[in-house]
């Protein structure tokens, strides 16, 4: 399984991914972004579903923009160019995939921001090759294992949102699915892309860099719980304390 998540936010993009790829009696981890840069064309994609659909689509997608990035006016080409490559991987092994009982089920988180586009963008791509722009009413989406991690993300983060805010719930969304999930884990990966900035930002984040931070976010969790009035169970509870 697979957590990433992608926030647009009027500061710019934030996200963030888990690297487990296997679990179990051995656990192995890659990275599940992309980056592409050259002069005012930037594009991060962030990726789930089976590693053999997603090394292939991104490879032929590689393909593509080392001969047309530079004709990409606005991020939406790119993103319709990545979903023909997909569409092109189902072509070739859908079928056999279904003959194994395997979905296809590739889906792209796409972000970034090219020449012609007036702003920062941000993207969900589907298996099918269609997509969703990601926009200020519900400025962040998830793809993988998105249950655990929702709620947080629901309550706090809006469009006006600041960068450092949002990548601190953000990762609070990831250790709640963690917590929750085995296949689900550290490292993580940081992608951050400032409005009008000129690059995109990338950090490896490993356990315990941020065991503290989950340790107190434990904590205050249980206090938070305690805290909230309970005189609504007297009703049912009679004399338990």
């Amino acid at each position: 399984m697979t957590y990433c998540i992608g926030i647009k936010l009027k500061a710019g993009l934030v996200a963030l991914s888990d690297t487990r790829i296997t679990s179990g009696n051995e656990t192995t981890t890659s990275g599940k972004f992309k980056i592409y840069q050259k002069g005012d064309q930037h594009i991060f994609l962030l990726t789930s579903g089976l590693r053999s659909l997603r090394d292939k689509a991104l490879t032929y997608f590689s393909e593509v923009l080392s001969v047309k990035l530079d004709d990409f006016e606005k991020l939406y080409q790119a993103v319709n160019a990545l979903g023909d490559q997909i569409k092109r991987v189902a072509r070739e092994d859908k079928e056999m995939l279904a003959e194994s009982g395997l979905g296809f089920n590739i889906n792209v988180i796409v972000g970034g921001r090219l020449a012609g586009d007036k702003d920062h963008k941000l993207y969900l791509l589907y298996p099918q090759g269609n997509w969703i722009e990601i926009g200020k009413a519900t400025p962040f989406t998830i793809i993988g294992n998105s249950g655990y991690g929702t709620p947080v993300l629901k309550r706090t983060i809006n469009y006006d949102s600041s960068i450092r805010f949002a990548l601190k719930t953000s990762f609070l969304s990831f250790d709640s699915t963690r917590v929750s999930s085995n296949d689900v884990g550290f490292p993580i990966d940081v992608i951050i892309f400032p409005k009008d900035g000129k690059e995109i930002k990338i950090k490896r984040f490993e356990e315990q860099d941020l065991h503290t931070i989950s340790e107190l976010w434990r904590e205050k969790l249980t206090k938070a719980v305690s805290e909230v009035p309970d005189d609504w169970m007297n009703c049912i509870l009679d004399d338990i304390t």
